[in-house]
């Protein structure tokens, strides 16, 4: 293997924590960022680049290269190019002895040769697996960025990013991943939370057989779930500012109206939910405070206006559509109110955990967009209505194969609990400095050259860090193999049909006129 540099001994390195390298003279493929070998007496010293400089004895004085330059270019005088060298700066991060890796405890050797770091060598450090999930390339490496899928998922995992920098993008590679796994590799079943409706291409070719859409603002066809099957608990978490009479009120209605089911087996509606409460107000010997009733009924008009509730239908059936390497998208493109989509993710995700914990369900994963909407850190309860459910995933899915994955542009407003469930993130761009501060405060393994990384990730480009791989690395995606389909139109083509319609309306007009 060719070496690229050689050590040598600055005022702090090599030492344990560091060390340096001169680039051996015409070498210019090594890069910040890549992984590099050396030797010290314990074995093979790895580590990555973390700066590259360039120095020329030549141009240390800029008195004297002013004045020189006012004369005639250096170069044209000096054999500056002979005195020109490069230095890379590393950060170690352990020694391989005998294919174990252990903590630095001996620096390099001083004029050691530096190589590039070897491809089994680096698989084997960074944690990565065959059998994983394939999400691109190691920057700066042939090598596929193959992830491990119970270090992924198990302990849950957040995207973080800022908008447009390729989350959707990121996380329709890792469900076609998942939904690509053979049977004796391990399946789980996909849940996406789909606010802008930029997963619909799963519904068309290679993946269409394995991919349900919801469309959850379709009245006819859209989500919906039986009222029987909504507990007391649940309407107490949906409505929040509920008094203890009232909540005592519902309980008690619904208690009522779940018994005759059971004997009868006949469905019951919201209609007949607001009959048994005024049934119960009309029996003297349970008569209570008649304020109760007007404001208990108020309250569920709202969750009865939002159409989720009905008398028999269920849409999605949960034990048909959580299948293993099956993915169910519910799409809420088409529903406006923010509360109405946390009701129903509040809905989905209890039900999801509640059967997966009975067995009736198998391991699934649950991707959910925006998610500082859904778990948002500083919100009275009324307007976090699914916060709860999510943490608690967050907490204990781990224990029963219920994984979480967070995905969010405002990481700053995402609820603390849930984030720092997530032992893995993958980071794309972001630039507000808010966010940078609390991912860099929530992620263990950023160090500062990883923190100002972030700010200048291109399109496509990733940072790994925590549980999923045994140290951060820079991730170059790879490209996907389903359809690219989301609704709505390109803002040129939209704004061009604007000023047709307004041509032809005039038009129009002045030939009535």
């Amino acid at each position: 293997m060719k070496p690229v540099g050689t050590v040598i001994t600055t005022e702090e390195s090599p030492s344990t924590s560091e060390f340096s390298f001169v680039f051996d003279p015409n070498e210019r493929s090594v890069k910040k960022g890549q992984y590099v070998q050396t030797e010290s007496e314990n074995g093979i010293v790895f580590g990555y680049i973390n700066e590259i400089y360039r120095s020329n004895r030549y141009f240390e004085r800029a008195e004297s290269v002013a004045e020189y330059e006012r004369i005639s270019p250096m170069k044209d005088n000096f054999p500056t190019a002979s005195w020109e060298y490069i230095i890379a700066q590393v950060k170690v991060l352990g020694v391989s002895k005998e294919r174990n890796f252990v903590r630095a405890s001996i620096p390099p050797i001083p004029g050691a040769k530096v190589h590039i770091a070897d491809e089994s060598l680096l698989k084997s450090f960074l944690g990565l697996d065959e059998k994983g999930l394939h999400i691109g390339k190691i920057q700066h490496h042939d090598v596929d960025a193959k992830i491990n899928m119970t270090r992924l998922l198990q302990k849950h995992f957040a995207i973080l990013a800022m908008s447009g920098a390729g989350k959707s993008y990121l996380s329709t590679v890792l469900i076609e991943e998942l939904l690509d796994r053979k049977k004796e590799e391990g399946r789980v079943a996909v849940i996406v939370i789909d606010i802008h409706g930029e997963y619909m291409g799963f519904a068309e070719g290679a993946y269409a057989s394995r991919t349900k859409i919801i469309e959850v603002g379709n009245r006819k066809k859209g989500f919906s779930l039986p009222l029987r099957k909504v507990t007391p608990e649940m309407f107490e978490e949906w409505l929040p500012m509920l008094s203890h009479a009232q909540r005592a009120l519902l309980r008690q209605s619904l208690t009522s109206l779940h018994d005759d089911y059971k004997k009868n087996r006949k469905a019951y509606s919201f209609k007949d939910l607001l009959n048994a409460i005024d049934a119960y107000y009309d029996d003297d010997s349970k008569r209570a405070d008649r304020s109760v009733k007007p404001a208990l009924k108020r309250s569920l008009s709202e969750i009865k206006r939002m159409c989720i509730l009905s008398q028999n239908i269920e849409n999605p059936k949960l034990t048909e559509a959580v299948q293993p390497g099956k993915l169910l998208v519910l799409d809420f493109s088409d529903v406006d109110s923010l509360r109405k989509k946390q009701v129903i993710v509040s809905m989905l995700a209890r039900k999801l955990f509640k059967m997966r914990r009975k067995g009736k369900i198998p391991p699934f994963l649950l991707i959910v967009e925006e998610a500082h909407n859904f778990a948002r850190e500083k919100a009275e309860a009324y307007e976090a209505v699914s916060r709860s459910v999510i943490e608690t995933i967050a907490r204990e899915g781990r224990k029963f194969g219920a994984s979480l994955c967070l995905i969010t542009q405002r990481p700053v407003n995402l609820s603390t609990t849930a984030l720092s469930q997530c032992n893995t993130h993958i980071i794309l761009r972001v630039t507000n400095p808010n966010d940078l501060d609390h991912i860099q405060m929530s992620s263990e393994g950023i160090d500062a050259r990883i923190a100002r990384s972030i700010t200048s990730l291109r399109v496509g480009e990733g940072i790994i860090v925590g549980e999923a791989t045994n140290a951060p690395i820079f991730v170059d995606v790879r490209s996907i193999k389903s359809k690219r389909k989301e609704k709505g139109r390109p803002l040129a083509e939209l704004a061009l049909e604007y000023e047709k319609l307004q041509e032809k309306k005039s038009e129009d007009a002045e030939a009535f006129l």
